[in-house]
């Protein structure tokens, strides 16, 4: 289905006074450029990343050199240069580490099973980690922030210990907006966050306690992502500074452990949210062994550039990531997890943009640059390590607008936020949204920190502002309303799932609004001589 939206009298006008600072580029040329975008090559584009020849577009795979080749045929074939020097790759030194699943946990004389009940790994690039009667110790929700005066680790020594954790942070389990950030999770909230400061305290094993609200996805989506290989960066010390075992047990095990610990589940869970807290969890212990098979490889970002006509040593910076879960021949039935949606969905719309720009008859003042990356399904690791080693300058990136999993469900009358006031990015997208009758909403689900959890916020961590924006909730109209109950009722569970694949009764005229704000946004960034600043009330600040 080919969708063009055209513009109306009023929307041009709009439109050409925030890029009255165009050049020669009219607002005619603008709003060509814009209306160029359309859903019929977005499918296309969609279908052939998601399709089962790509395998389901994992790191260091057979797919990930068709999703490479993919891109670089398309965006030279757009006249854009290699972002990397001469290349249009950056390598990322990873190391693969999958578990062997034939192991059990064995806690307060039960063993709990693979999948069904647990999911152990490590993080450390060894053969062979053990637990041998790690002792358990309760420590809240595992966060140490002495701006939120904080610490659920005072004055705890937890070497050679274990420690279980709750998912999402304080202010999610009360709601108290005074508390952390309220029902937005913060930082703190996340999985990384919560291994990693378990490391950092020195502790030998981290399990993390899975609840489906607080965690913003089923177990399911536990036993698929962090079952199989998981991919780090390649370090001098093989990542030894981890934890020896981490992983997650499901609600249903917590309760039963901490019945066997003489303590109720969820009295501790209220005892947590109160306040720093942790307690010992009676003479329980914790055993595993894991036998894991290490892996070193390069997995590559891919980057592209559209020089700018008058300040090309300044950036803005569009990102999606490439990547998926790949295939698991041990599954039975359907063995791939295409992505389409996670993010075929975000590297076609790359595509998209950067030909709408190619498109413009003049460059925009600034750079465009076109960032792909690797291992976001693994923890952001292609962005962490694009933030690492910048090819361009955090001083010379002026902002990042981020495309992850765009709207499948048709028109809508607002555009979410995710982390909606943090920068001024938001004014610029909400002046955007005005041409297509639609406003800025917030993020629709704040509890599943979703600003932590996508590739803009490598960006922002280094001082960038960063957008991360789309669909909504609002429908155009009452047929796409009712489509939009249908299609919701499909992609149910598909998060991270083989039936995330291409669909033709997709309606993506959503989607296709959705970046052509994001088009509009980067153009007037390119433009405007003041560059975009955070708010006064964010946490990102540039250094």
């Amino acid at each position: 289905m080919k969708i063009k939206m055209t513009l109306s009298a009023l929307s041009l006008a709009i439109l050409a006074g925030c890029a009255s600072t165009s050049g020669s580029n009219s607002s005619q040329d603008v709003a060509s450029a814009y209306n160029s975008l359309n859903a019929t090559q977005l499918a296309e584009h969609v279908k052939v990343l998601a399709s089962d020849e790509f395998g389901g577009r994992a790191p260091s795979s057979p797919g990930e050199k068709l999703t490479l080749d993919y891109l670089t045929k398309h965006f030279k074939a757009l006249g854009l240069q290699p972002g990397n020097g001469n290349s249009f790759l950056q390598e990322v030194p990873l190391v693969s580490i999958e578990a062997d699943p034939n192991m059990t946990l064995s806690i307060g004389g039960k063993d709990y099973q693979y999948k069904k009940d647990m999911v152990m790994g490590t993080a450390r690039a060894s053969e062979l980690q053990k637990l041998e009667n790690s002792p358990l110790v309760f420590v809240g929700y595992g966060v140490n922030a002495p701006e939120y005066n904080w610490n659920d680790y005072q004055g705890l020594d937890v070497k050679g210990k274990t420690v279980v954790i709750l998912v999402n942070d304080p202010g999610y389990a009360t709601k108290d907006p005074a508390l952390f950030t309220g029902d937005a999770m913060t930082y703190y909230g996340r999985w990384t966050y919560k291994f990693e400061e378990a490391s950092r305290q020195g502790a030998s094993g981290a399990i993390i306690v899975h609840e489906t609200a607080p965690a913003s996805y089923p177990w399911s989506v536990v036993e698929n992502s962090w079952s199989g290989a998981q991919f780090s960066f390649q370090k001098a010390n093989n990542n030894m500074d981890r934890v020896a075992a981490e992983g997650w047990v499901t609600v249903d095990v917590a309760k039963k452990l901490f019945a066997k610990a003489g303590l109720d589940f969820e009295q501790e869970k209220t005892k947590a949210a109160k306040g720093a807290y942790h307690v010992a969890m009676g003479d329980l212990t914790a055993s595993v062994t894991i036998k894991s098979t290490i892996k070193k490889s390069t997995s590559y970002n891919f980057i592209a550039t559209l020089p700018g006509s008058k300040k090309p040593d300044e950036h803005v910076i569009y990102s999606a990531h490439w990547d998926h879960l790949g295939t698991d021949p041990k599954r039975s039935g359907d063995q791939i997890y295409n992505g389409a949606h996670d993010n075929a969905t975000g590297t076609a719309g790359m595509i998209e943009v950067a030909e709408a720009f190619a498109s413009l008859p003049t460059r925009p003042d600034r750079s465009i640059t076109f960032l792909a990356v690797t291992a976001e399904e693994q923890g952001l690791l292609g962005s962490k390590f694009y933030a690492a080693n910048p090819v361009i300058p955090a001083s010379k990136s002026v902002a990042n607008i981020n495309m992850d999993s765009l709207n499948l469900l048709g028109r809508v009358k607002d555009i979410s936020v995710v982390g909606l006031g943090k920068s001024e990015l938001d004014d610029m997208l909400a002046v955007a949204a005005k041409a297509q009758n639609r406003v800025v909403s917030g993020d629709p689900h704040p509890a599943s920190g979703g600003y932590y959890r996508s590739d803009h916020f490598a960006f922002a961590n280094m001082g960038i502002p960063a957008m991360y924006a789309g669909g909504g909730n609002e429908a155009a109209d009452e047929a796409t309303e009712s489509y939009r109950k249908r299609m919701s009722l499909v992609l149910r569970g598909c998060y991270h799932q083989p039936c995330d694949r291409y669909r033709d009764e997709w309606d993506l005229s959503g989607a296709i609004e959705d970046l052509q704000l994001f088009f509009q946004v980067g153009y007037d960034v390119s433009q405007q001589s003041e560059w975009p600043k955070w708010k006064a009330t964010s946490e990102f600040q540039r250094k």
